[in-house]
């Protein structure tokens, strides 16, 4: 029987501060058959770049993160810091 890994990204949330959150799981397959899996969890904030980010979960960046939602995040970022 052949053995392969399969990675894909299987759930994408996005919180109320605008932080992207997203969960790669990685499923290796004997015959068809699941035999292991395990999980990678990532977050992205509002405005971080996005090189090297799946072109799915950037996709979903690009719609969330608007001018005002980056705003605000960074003014939140900026009032937690005083």
């Amino acid at each position: 029987m052949t053995i392969t890994k399969q990675t894909i990204i299987d759930q994408v949330s996005k919180d109320e501060h605008g932080n992207v959150l997203y969960r790669t799981a990685t499923r290796i397959m004997e015959g068809g058959v699941q035999i292991s899996q395990s999980f990678h969890r990532a977050s992205l904030t509002p405005g971080q770049d996005l090189t090297g980010i799946p072109a799915e979960v950037a996709a979903i960046c690009n719609v969330v993160w608007t001018p005002e939602v980056i705003a605000a995040y960074a003014a939140a970022q900026e009032a937690s810091a005083v």
